[in-house]
């Protein structure tokens, strides 16, 4: 099985089509179809099913590719290893839920730049559950979760810092002037809430679950600044981290709620698989990370 088949395989499946596939590669499109058939014969089954000009992976091709991707890596890794430049260089793909891309990625995204910029780096932003998935598959060097803490027998899993989550509402709503919140205070609440599948979401609702609490109704955003917005604008109230809400509150935009937080337990975490190999450029990225999770726990944390 040649590894240049498989190359032209996974571009053909993310290009979705053999035209894309073979500009992207510089190869003419006889030659992208030829090598695609050769590995279907190897195989003995179809990996494409062409509908007119449209391509789709077959049961089997969906099998193939996180395989392909897997052996690409590695021999990106073995050319890696064996220079004698250990500069560090290549490609690092990173995961990352929206509100991690957005208020802890940045500064080390920064500052890995500016030392490392050979470096290309591709952030994919996703769900938990998924990206550890995409780990276990080689989909994703390294990702970033927000997650209750869960330990994984094939998963280095390291906790940076455990986050505090805001109950939120606008300032002018009535809750925003009691001095505490209890559960049976949300009750008939519209709870504007992060897509389904998000650990704190679940937490949150199961809090509410174990008080009896029965809230009016979930609006449910992919988007944290839409929740804000809609916050602000009177719509419901929501729970978010607070490192998402820090400037609206801040500029009282937003008002915080006092309840009680241990209800919630969720931490910022780095995971990798136990087998990656630890090339140079994702070393250096890790050390970063370590270097300003110091810093997130010494300035803010939950109690």
């Amino acid at each position: 099985m040649e590894l240049r088949h498989l190359n032209t395989f996974k571009v053909v499946a993310e290009m979705r089509g053999f035209t894309r596939a073979a500009e992207l590669l510089g190869y003419a499109q006889s030659s992208v179809t030829a090598q695609i058939q050769a590995l279907e014969e190897e195989l003995g089954t179809p990996l494409f099913d062409r509908l007119g000009k449209k391509v789709v992976l077959t049961e089997a091709g969906r099998r193939l590719l996180p395989f392909a991707q897997e052996m690409l890596k590695l021999q990106a890794s073995v050319k890696e290893v064996i220079h004698t430049d250990t500069t560090p260089s290549g490609t690092l793909t990173i995961g990352a839920i929206e509100s991690l891309a957005a208020y802890r990625l940045p500064a080390i995204l920064q500052e890995y730049k500016k030392l490392y910029p050979q470096v290309k780096i591709i952030l994919k932003p996703s769900v938990c559950w998924e990206m550890r998935n995409q780990v276990r598959n080689g989909e994703l060097d390294l990702a970033f979760v927000l997650d209750a803490e869960v330990e994984a027998p094939d998963l280095v899993t390291e906790k940076l810092v455990r986050e505090r989550m805001a109950l939120i509402a606008p300032p002018d709503h009535p809750l925003a002037a009691k001095e505490w919140i209890e559960a049976k205070d949300l009750e008939n609440e519209t709870l504007l809430q992060t897509e389904t599948g998000c650990s704190y979401r679940m937490q949150f609702e199961q809090y509410l679950q174990r008080y009896g609490v029965v809230h009016s109704g979930n609006l449910e955003f992919w988007n944290i600044e839409a929740i804000k917005n809609c916050v602000m604008c009177d719509i419901g109230i929501s729970f978010l981290p607070m490192i998402t809400v820090e400037s609206e509150l801040k500029d009282q935009k937003l008002a915080l709620l006092q309840w009680d937080e241990t209800a919630v337990q969720v931490a910022t975490q780095m995971v990798y698989h136990k087998a990656k190999w630890m090339s140079p450029a994702l070393t250096e990225f890790i050390r970063i990370v370590r270097k300003h999770a110091e810093g997130w726990r010494s300035s803010y944390s939950s109690p």
